[in-house]
């Protein structure tokens, strides 16, 4: 998985873009989920994410997926689980301080945020902290669910939490 993470920093432009396109597919479905139950459609929903995005981004399935804004490095990947940025704890050679032999997640996540090439860096909005009521929930649906509007429970995004 580690690989795949890295991998997935390395080509966070093009990966962006094609998240872009899928996003806006789910946003043309809303309707559909919204006559079949978001809560019935959870469950499945956190399968496919557990599978795409643990291969591509090793993601820890928080249900707050706030990869647009961390260059598609996972932040809960962090030994120490920091949303907002590394420890202070990094080694000279962009090493992390609880485990030597991985790549700091915050390094990785300024890598990606720079290789999406415009100009601008999410990565520093300042993120609200894991709600943990969340974790194992559809962060796709919840993201569908806040950009449409939809009034339903728990429609929080995962950069207002």
């Amino acid at each position: 998985m580690y690989r795949m993470r890295t991998w997935s920093v390395r080509h966070a432009r093009w990966l962006k873009v094609a998240y872009a396109g899928f996003e806006a597919l789910l946003r043309l479905c809303a309707p559909v989920f919204r006559l079949i139950g978001y809560d019935r459609l959870d469950k499945p929903f956190v399968a496919v994410e557990k599978v795409t995005k643990g291969w591509f981004l090793d993601s820890q399935t928080c249900g707050q997926c706030i990869v647009g804004f961390t260059g598609l490095s996972c932040p809960m990947n962090c030994p120490k689980k920091m949303r907002n940025g590394p420890c202070g704890g990094v080694r000279p050679d962009g090493k992390c301080e609880v485990d030597p032999e991985m790549n700091c997640v915050w390094v990785l996540a300024w890598e990606g945020n720079k290789r999406f090439g415009t100009g601008e860096y999410p990565i520093q909005k300042v993120q609200p902290p894991v709600d943990h009521r969340l974790l194992g929930t559809s962060a796709w649906l919840r993201e569908v669910r806040h950009k449409t509007h939809y009034e339903g429970p728990e429609v929080v995004a995962a950069n207002e939490v």
